[in-house]
């Protein structure tokens, strides 16, 4: 692994307990895929104004 992300106990714990009853080896491989999933919605847009129209698509943010 290169680097580390902190995450609160509440989010971890759901975290935790969806890998779980997913059938994923580890949390941090639940959230690679989740996190793989999500980028592969906005890595084919051309430009940075396409992304965050995009992300507010997706309501990711207001």
């Amino acid at each position: 692994m290169g680097s580390s992300i902190k995450l609160k106990k509440e989010l971890l714990a759901r975290v935790k307990k969806v890998a779980e009853a997913g059938g994923y080896s580890s949390p941090e491989e639940f959230i690679e895929h989740v996190l793989e999933k999500e980028m592969a919605k906005l890595e084919d847009a051309q430009s940075d104004a396409e992304i965050v129209r995009k992300l507010k698509g997706l309501g990711y943010i207001d």
